[in-house]
């Protein structure tokens, strides 16, 4: 992510911890927005990036980095390597739990049934609106439209196996 922001152009690492928190891609990206200027300092020790300028606003320095011809290389290498992994991914904690979910009695079953369709339901709506945000600023490619619909249909299909999950554990005999 980094390297593939610094290919944009120079930017710091509090301008890209902006842009992905704004666009809410911290949320699907597995960036924390501390790891970012770990991952400056480290890509600059590799030789990936480089310090392009020093910025100074009052009492703060800002670095300033772009990408090195060594670190387009690795992007590019990255990209190529990401984009050929398998990405389904199962919630295998969930997965467990519900193997042996007539361990617990039924209310709370669907009390945390309903507690996980809450905190989806808000990811949902974030990610919705990191989106419009998103669009404000930059016109979203055909790719990244793609790769919206799809983290919608992922949450849609999640949410409709809890209404499954729910139906059938309230359907059961107390």
């Amino acid at each position: 992510m980094v390297l593939g922001l610094l290919m944009k152009g120079p930017m710091s690492g509090y301008d890209m911890q902006q842009l992905l928190q704004l666009s809410k891609t911290d949320a699907w990206a597995g960036v924390l927005p501390g790891s970012i200027y770990h991952a400056l300092k480290k890509m600059d020790k590799e030789g990936l990036v480089t310090v392009d300028s020093v910025e100074q606003t009052g009492h703060r320095t800002k670095a300033i980095y772009r990408i090195t011809e060594e670190g387009e290389e690795q992007f590019y290498q990255l990209l190529q390597q990401s984009l050929a992994l398998p990405s389904v991914i199962f919630p295998t904690t969930f997965y467990t739990a519900v193997s042996f979910i007539d361990a617990l009695p039924k209310d709370r079953i669907i009390a945390a049934i309903e507690s996980q369709r809450t905190a989806l339901r808000k990811q949902y709506d974030e990610m919705k609106a990191g989106e419009e945000e998103k669009s404000q600023f930059v016109n979203l490619t055909e790719p990244a439209k793609i790769i919206f619909r799809n983290m919608y249909d992922q949450f849609e299909i999640q949410l409709s196996m809890l209404d499954q999950l729910e139906a059938a554990i309230r359907s059961q005999p107390d």
